[in-house]
């Protein structure tokens, strides 16, 4: 299993949002270049974050996108969830009647145990500590490239 571009590029842009609060607005633009992906991509994940609450638009002279609520208030969950739509990896966790054999299925407790701890774990990780790990990074000599 792996998490699509959307919930990596959200993430991402959730960040440099973060690290701009704050301060104003970041261009569409200017966070595409930083993430290194295409415009037209960032405004569709930046129109599903809005629409989940998480971002803030302005239009005009010094408009963009900007988080909606403090860093620290805003968790990689939340993120994930808005992109990806459900942590369960397979149907039969949020949906049981969908499989005749979830009461006795033995792997469906493991998918429901893994889906848990993935939810926890990131919704125990704020943006604010996203963007402190940043710092972190960019101080500790890792190289970081913008076009």
């Amino acid at each position: 299993m792996k998490l699509s571009t959307r919930s990596r590029y959200g993430a991402r842009a959730m960040v440099e949002l973060a690290a701009a609060y704050p301060q104003g607005a970041v261009s569409v633009r200017e966070l595409s270049g930083l993430l290194l992906v295409s415009v037209k991509y960032l405004e569709q994940i930046l129109a599903v974050l809005k629409g989940a609450g998480l971002v803030k638009s302005a239009r005009g002279a010094g408009g963009g996108y900007a988080i909606a609520r403090q860093p620290a208030d805003i968790r990689l969950s939340e993120v994930v969830l808005a992109l990806e739509g459900s942590f369960s990896l397979v149907d039969c966790i949020a949906d049981p009647e969908s499989c005749p054999l979830h009461v006795s299925c033995p792997t469906r407790d493991i998918w429901r145990e893994v889906s848990n701890a993935m939810e926890n774990t990131l919704d125990g990780i704020s943006m604010q500590d996203l963007v402190e790990r940043k710092r972190l990074k960019c101080r500790s000599g890792a190289l970081v490239y913008n076009i």
